[in-house]
């Protein structure tokens, strides 16, 4: 590299900066407060801590990515852009709501279930680009001219950069876990889930609240009612009135659903639920549900009498919050409790809407409409290369081994479906879903070419393949948007919207030319060896001049 050349590279002296011990030291405090502090000490320091490692971190994280792209970029002009970038967007995201919103969408595309919220007094973790710039002026002295060292700068703390930055803190989600009574008061279990798998499994996991006014406010149980409580049996699934002993109520595992008996447990019928494909567009509206036969599911009742006369149920529904029945007969659904005594009914911690007309949020469902389409695209491929293979005398078989890939990748599509504990570890299977779908089909298909499919076929190939997937993408792209809003309806219109493509595959798969069979195009043509002429004994010698003949 030549000096003018050195001079106007840019990465050497940015990626200085971000191996600056300053840089690095909030790249680990970043880490280690988003992942082991905050889900252990929730509150104002470790939410405002991972601010400012942020804001440390993020500008150098920034002047090194553009430089990279652009080679020839001043370090000057990328350390300011960095700064300017970082601290322009931190206070357009911290003091606008639609801003955050925003933030949160496209943080959720990228790197899983994310919130970031609206919130002013985040700005005062603002001067915190003070000391990046001070790291700055140090690192810029120190540029890391040699290629192997910066080759080995950018393999160590590049990636750990990247994951720090965008693998934010895990989201917080409540979770009904319990409800019995206390004395005959209303007592209720509310635990707290994470974006990985940490999910609370019963009422001790979680903190009870008791209720001195029938459910109408609530307060935090006192030590000894919190171990009265953890020691009643658990599940309660079953209970009646106090004030009707022939008036029962249960809960129907694995379903968000209670039902009703009038003769003692004789009889049941489904007094509350949410049908079994609502509940899967209901959960669906929030971004990280995981597996919805477990965490969308009825899981406590309890029965206590009413303020005035009567009785009214109380159910944990899971991930859904807390069922109440009303004295005029009707359910209510009033969600989770929080600090100040009121539920989630309303504004931005409301719950999901029962008729599914409330936007699908949940982080993988586009990932899972891609994946579908371009396997229906690959098998309509599949199919028509495998036919041009038998109809060029290559066997049978190749559509038989091309296909069992594709149908391991199918039952691994229908496995994840439903799930979503691990946000990245189920991208990571479906990328891998995709390939192990995809892969059988590339081979048999340049198989079909070496047999003899001639171009013309090659692209009505292309063009079924297109088609497909664009035609089976519509349903599923309205899936995602709500509309149709079960999986069921979704995938049969995207299975029945494969049919053009097969029929193109069947009638293309005439233009395959055996005679043009690639492996043989270069070898001069064949022909048979003539016949053996047949045998003539050869005459004998005759004798030569002055040759005596011996008598015979």
């Amino acid at each position: 590299m030549t000096g003018l050349e050195a001079r106007h590279d840019g990465a050497p002296t940015t990626l200085s900066w971000l191996c600056h011990p300053t840089t690095l030291l909030a790249l680990v405090l970043l880490v280690v407060n988003d992942h082991v502090w905050k889900p252990a000490f929730p509150g104002l320091l470790t939410g405002k801590l991972s601010d400012v490692a942020g804001l440390v971190l993020a500008p150098p994280l920034v002047a090194v990515l553009l430089t990279l792209l652009v080679p020839r970029l001043p370090a000057r002009i990328a350390a300011v852009a960095g700064l300017v970038a970082v601290g322009a967007g931190f206070a357009v995201v911290k003091s606008s709501g639609y801003a955050a919103e925003l933030a949160s969408s496209a943080w959720t595309v990228l790197a899983g279930p994310s919130l970031v919220r609206a919130d002013w007094t985040d700005l005062l973790t603002l001067p915190a680009l003070g000391l990046a710039w001070w790291s700055w002026t140090r690192a810029r002295e120190r540029p890391v001219r040699r290629r192997a060292a910066r080759v080995a700068r950018m393999l160590v703390v590049l990636p750990p950069a990247v994951l720090a930055v965008a693998a934010t803190s895990a989201v917080w989600y409540p979770y009904a876990l319990g409800t019995t009574t206390l004395d005959g008061k209303p007592a209720i279990s509310v635990g707290e889930g994470y974006s990985e798998q940490n999910w609370p499994t019963g009422p001790s996991d979680g903190k009870w609240a008791v209720s001195d006014s029938g459910a109408a406010t609530w307060r935090a149980a006192t030590e000894d009612e919190q171990q009265r409580l953890n020691d009643q049996d658990s599940p309660r699934r079953q209970a009646c009135a106090p004030d009707d002993a022939r008036r029962c109520y249960r809960v129907v595992s694995g379903h968000l659903r209670v039902e009703q008996s009038d003769d003692a447990g004789v009889t049941w019928r489904v007094a509350w639920e949410v049908p079994d494909r609502q509940r899967e567009a209901l959960a669906r509206q929030s971004p990280n549900p995981g597996d919805i036969g477990r965490h969308f599911a009825s899981r406590e009742l309890s029965v206590y009498p009413r303020v005035g006369g009567g009785h009214e149920v109380l159910v944990a529904n899971g991930r859904d919050g807390f069922l109440r029945s009303l004295p005029n007969g009707e359910w209510q659904r009033d969600g989770f409790l929080f600090e100040d005594g009121r539920s989630a009914t309303h504004g931005e911690e409301a719950l999901p809407r029962l008729d599914g007309s409330g936007p699908r949020t949940r982080s993988f469902d586009l990932l899972l409409a891609v994946v579908l389409a371009l396997g229906l695209g690959a098998l309509v491929t599949l199919v028509a290369s495998s036919l041009a293979v038998r109809r060029a005398g290559g066997g049978s078989w190749w559509g038989f081994v091309g296909g069992l890939p594709m149908l391991l990748a199918g039952l691994a599509l229908t496995a994840f479906w439903y799930r979503g504990d691990d946000i990245l570890g189920v991208s990571f299977m479906l990328a891998a879903t995709l390939v192990v779908g995809t892969a059988p089909t590339v081979v048999v298909s340049v198989r079909a070419w070496w047999e003899g499919a001639t171009t013309r076929w090659v692209g009505w190939m292309l063009v079924g393949l297109v088609f497909t997937v664009l035609l089976a993408g519509v349903p599923l792209i309205g899936w995602v948007g709500g509309n149709p809003p079960d999986t069921r309806t979704a995938v049969s219109l995207a299975l029945l919207a494969t049919l053009p493509g097969l029929l193109l595959a069947v009638l293309t798969s005439g233009m395959v030319d055996p005679t043009r069979t690639r492996g043989r195009r270069n070898r001069p043509p064949y022909l048979p060896n003539p016949p053996y002429p047949p045998y003539v004994p050869y005459p004998p010698n005759p004798p030569r001049p002055h040759q005596r003949v011996p008598p015979q």
